[in-house]
């Protein structure tokens, strides 16, 4: 029900679904910035338990109280790369002069490449504070039901491996992780640094 509701929701207010190769699908409708908070009640978000890329446990909850960006996707993606994780590194730094502390968090969609030693390189590539998280085949379908996150092999590259299709939402929690709103990356970097300010600044 919550993936079908997602989906739905997905179609109705942004239109797109991004691949990992950082393409974006025709739009079928508007996206409209969503400051005013969600049009309906839904369930989004919740307690879970992953592994950064120190080896440590990483739940839901920053451990220095800051808001946080969340995104499914993957680190290790050599020439193959998400939009939203540069987007969210540039949207810490733009906040960060302004005084306002974001983490951004990326939840893998790949655990076979992005392990504990190979998913912090490329994001700290990006940004000092980046979270890379990962862990097993259950542990992560937990964290991805949470968010009706859905994900699926479109291709196999010789070279490469499996190539996903992936949610391309990113969630913004506040330092509890409690999930506050979701942003579409087709919005400026610009538009984002204002709808985290608003619930920042409350």
């Amino acid at each position: 029900m919550r993936a079908a509701l997602a989906g739905a929701f997905a179609l109705t207010l942004t239109g797109t679904a991004l691949a990992s190769d950082g393409t974006t699908q025709p739009q079928t409708g508007a996206a409209p910035g969503l400051t005013g908070g969600l049009p309906f009640p839904v369930n989004i978000g919740g307690a879970f338990e992953l592994t950064d890329q120190e080896g440590d446990t990483r739940t839901e909850v920053d451990p220095s109280g800051n808001l946080q960006l969340l995104f499914f996707g993957y680190a290790n993606c050599e020439a193959i790369c998400s939009v939203a994780l540069p987007m969210m590194a540039e949207v810490a730094d733009l906040l960060a002069e302004d005084g306002l502390s974001l983490t951004p968090v990326m939840v893998t969609i790949d655990p076979k490449r992005d392990t504990v030693e190979t998913i912090g390189a490329p994001l700290e590539e990006m940004h000092s504070d980046f979270v890379g998280l990962t862990g097993t085949e259950e542990e992560l379908q937990k964290v991805y039901d949470l968010y009706s996150v859905e994900k699926e092999v479109v291709f196999t590259d010789p070279g490469y491996g499996e190539i996903f299709a992936h949610g391309s939402f990113i969630y913004l929690l506040d330092g509890s992780g409690d999930f506050l709103t979701i942003m579409p990356p087709i919005l400026s970097v610009e538009r984002m640094v204002e709808i985290v300010s608003s619930y920042a600044t409350g």
